[in-house]
């Protein structure tokens, strides 16, 4: 469940429409039957099931899902409620605050050379950044100096990896654990943004001398993962991250 309510979240921001260049000279999606564009109604079904199920056990408030295929609206629906305070319900054009939506970007355009044939997600990302060769888990950790010892990793940390917060890489500011909140600012790793004129790759190759949460593939730690990702995109590329 929390898989594909990870996939409705990525879908959301387009339901408002994305103010690009290709948004503004396309025409407006055109509402269809599922039967019409060749997906099953019953299946969908099961759709409205799982997410008034997880509206019922507040795993969620609310959504809205919109989904389309050849240019055509086959299903779209709201569930739960907007504002549980008011019990205002949700309706299918409420606006979502929703962060972090760089990290779907980043990782369709990961999946874009990998659908190239330019890397395989089991690769180590030292293959593409050199920096990241050799890294360690962080053991030992003194407070008074932020001095810290750490092990060698079993296994390195992988493309995979990056995509699935698996890495043991850890999220600076935002991070649960403080000893790494100050092993990420005392190094200057730039987390969330920045008004600094540093590039994502001075930033990522700082992070890659920095210890992990735990070994590679071990469990989920949200972190800076897709931001190596942009700067190995960067690399194999031979782009910009943002021209790419």
């Amino acid at each position: 469940m929390k898989n594909l309510l990870l996939l409705l979240l990525f879908l959301l921001p387009f339901a408002a429409g994305a103010q690009t260049k290709s948004a503004r000279t396309s025409l407006p999606l055109a509402d269809a039957t599922p039967e019409s564009v060749g997906m099953s109604a019953e299946r969908l079904a099961r759709l409205d099931g799982m997410l008034e199920q997880a509206v019922a056990v507040s795993d969620i408030p609310g959504a809205v899902v919109l989904l389309a295929r050849d240019g055509k609206i086959f299903y779209h629906k709201s569930f739960g409620m907007a504002d549980n305070q008011t019990k205002r319900a949700m309706k299918r054009d409420d606006i979502f605050r929703i962060a972090s939506m760089s990290k779907a970007i980043t990782s369709t355009a990961v999946m874009m050379l990998w659908e190239e044939g330019k890397f395989q997600l089991d690769d180590p990302v030292s293959k593409y950044i050199p920096e990241f060769k050799g890294q360690q888990v962080l053991k030992d950790f003194k407070y008074a100096d932020t001095s810290w010892t750490g092990e060698a990793v079993k296994s390195e940390v992988t493309i995979r990896h990056l995509l699935t917060h698996t890495s043991g890489i850890g999220y600076g500011v935002i991070d649960g654990d403080e000893r790494f909140k100050m092993l990420y600012q005392k190094a200057g790793i730039t987390d969330l943004f920045t008004t600094e004129n540093i590039t994502i790759g001075e930033s990522v190759k700082k992070l890659a001398s920095l210890p992990l949460h735990h070994q590679p593939g071990e469990k989920f730690t949200y972190s800076e993962g897709l931001d190596v990702l942009g700067y190995f995109i960067e690399v194999v590329s031979g782009m910009p991250f943002d021209v790419f």
